[in-house]
């Protein structure tokens, strides 16, 4: 099995097939992400230290050229809006 680069769209309303796990598992982030920072942790720690763990657990179900092959499209991404929520900075 290999992941593409829109295999894991943000908005979880836009996964189909494994739509449901995946709608849960994102809730299951936010609200980790919401429990930490009441408890007074950094944001931006947060995010670095999720990101590290997403692909640590991809490197180890994927492997290193898959996971890479799935970072590359992760700029454009980023440039076109696609992780935006609110005003665009």
């Amino acid at each position: 099995m290999s992941i593409r680069p829109d295999d894991l769209p943000l908005d979880p309303s836009l996964a189909e097939d494994n739509g449901d796990a995946r709608r849960v598992a994102y809730g299951y982030v936010e609200d980790a992400f919401t429990e930490a920072q009441q408890d007074g942790l950094d944001s931006d720690a947060l995010a670095h230290a999720a990101l590290f763990a997403a692909f640590r657990t991809l490197v180890e179900t994927y492997g290193e050229e898959a996971t890479a092959v799935f970072a590359e499209a992760l700029p454009e991404k980023v440039r076109s809006g696609s992780f935006t929520s609110g005003t665009r900075h």
